[in-house]
């Protein structure tokens, strides 16, 4: 079973992939971009450098295309727990046509994720959390674009998920941490997978 955390910056996937490792071990654990050795060179080039939005789609879907033939397809008997897949692909490019996006994407990720857990937050929560984490460390090129531009890509998830028909659950961010990974767990358990 191939599950996707998705959500814009600050949303919590990472603190949620934490928690899930103690629930569920033996899974495979991985991330867009940056899961590969080729995409964490990809990863620091996105991330860093103010490129191109074509250049950054093909820099986006190249990272894509590596992750599935490194780590998606060899495992795909097993759990894998992902943040982030081709779900933010698609919703961090629109601005191009929605149909080549989704043809792109199922080009350099032929397997699709199983479920898909969207963590949402409101304006306010977004605008808190990036004022807090701006503290400490400088905004990546995605975060610079503003507040506005990270809820529209919140808003794009959906779309994506609903363009690529996948079953997708959505949780609140801004709920207690402990509920939201009690929530992922449930939602993965009732596919059929246990913890190991």
């Amino acid at each position: 079973m191939y599950v996707a955390l998705e959500g814009i910056d600050t949303s919590g996937k990472t603190t949620q992939i934490a928690a899930l490792k103690q629930h569920f071990p033996n899974a495979i654990y991985t991330k867009e971009p940056g899961g590969t050795e080729l995409g964490a060179k990809l990863r620091e080039i996105l991330l860093e450098s103010h490129i191109a939005k074509t250049t950054e789609l093909f820099l986006f879907l190249a990272d894509r295309a590596e992750h599935y033939a490194r780590v998606i397809a060899p495992n795909v008997d097993s759990l894998l727990i992902s943040d982030r897949s081709l779900v933010s692909g698609i919703a961090y490019a629109f601005g191009f046509d929605a149909e080549i996006l989704c043809v792109l994407n199922r080009i350099a990720m032929p397997r699709l994720p199983d479920l898909v857990i969207v963590l949402e937050l409101d304006g306010a929560s977004l605008q808190e959390r990036l004022s807090a984490k701006h503290r400490n460390a400088q905004a990546d090129v995605l975060e610079s674009r503003g507040i506005a531009y990270l809820l529209d890509v919140q808003q794009n998830m959906h779309r994506a998920c609903e363009l690529l028909e996948l079953p997708y659950l959505t949780l609140y961010a801004n709920e207690n941490k402990e509920t939201l990974t009690q929530k992922i767990v449930e939602a993965i358990h009732t596919r059929g997978v246990s913890s190991d």
